[in-house]
């Protein structure tokens, strides 16, 4: 189980990890992926072909667990019968033009849907209706976000305005924490996530795998201490308190005073 059934109650084995799009429109230091190697998508899924496959799709993903003795028949099983879906696994799925209708589509499938976007399509978003809604927020002010995130166009104004829209329904702002990149002027954080006003803060702290390896060190990659010390910082200059973490996963769950 990951950090998000702590948090969340999520049953990470029923959970898709997905995208509608390899496209991204950030080359973020930080970002496991593959920016160097840019994917052509001259064609776009239709978002019932994308729901049809998810099941088959599982099934491939979880080939050779079966035989693990650290595998139960029952968990396994419960595994082929996915009940969550996050859109979240490569790509900014906001590029995908029909976003709105595949979550639409999920959720009337029966799905929870997790989406986790940049925030640089807020028009998008505010179309999209899934379960949970993650806005990333890597940065506290213009000069970082540019220089960490290093987007095709400068989106700042574009991530305040869909920080807005958090507070109307179940929402989360990540932080990703770049030691020695980001972690810095947690008033400035502290200020949007209270304009922003989420569910959830998950600060939680970068993690050096993937093709990030080439571009950060091992030393950016903050030790869990280092990620609670900064929640800390946060919670001074907010009404948002620390209620978990998870040192394996090396993140901090924030949440509101009530």
């Amino acid at each position: 189980m990951c950090y998000k059934h702590q948090f969340y109650g999520i049953e990470s084995h029923r959970c898709v990890q997905m995208t509608p799009t390899l496209r991204c429109n950030h080359r973020c230091l930080f970002c496991w992926r593959s920016f160097e190697h840019q994917v052509d998508e001259e064609v776009e899924c239709p978002p019932e072909m994308i729901l049809s496959a998810i099941p088959r799709l599982q099934k491939r993903a979880l080939s050779g667990y079966k035989i693990s003795p650290e595998v139960t028949e029952e968990r396994f099983t419960e595994a082929l019968t996915p009940a969550h879906v996050a859109i979240s696994l490569a790509g900014e799925p906001t590029l995908y033009s029909h976003l709105p209708e595949l979550v639409t589509l999920l959720k009337g499938r029966g799905y929870t849907t997790f989406l986790v976007s940049n925030g640089t399509r807020p028009w998008v978003l505010e179309q999209c209706h899934p379960y949970q809604l993650y806005v990333s927020l890597v940065a506290p002010n213009e000069a970082t976000y540019l220089r960490l995130c290093r987007p095709v166009e400068n989106y700042w104004s574009e991530i305040q305005e869909s920080l807005s829209l958090l507070g109307s329904r179940r929402s989360a702002i990540r932080i990703t924490l770049v030691e020695g990149w980001n972690d810095h002027l947690p008033d400035r954080y502290a200020a949007m996530i209270q304009n922003g006003s989420p569910s959830f803060v998950e600060v939680k702290g970068y993690m050096r795998v993937g093709y990030s390896r080439k571009r950060l060190r091992r030393e950016n990659m903050p030790e869990h201490h280092h990620v609670h010390a900064f929640a800390g910082q946060i919670t001074k200059f907010s009404d948002y308190r620390i209620v978990d973490e998870n040192p394996t996963s090396r993140v901090v769950l924030l949440r509101r005073d009530t």
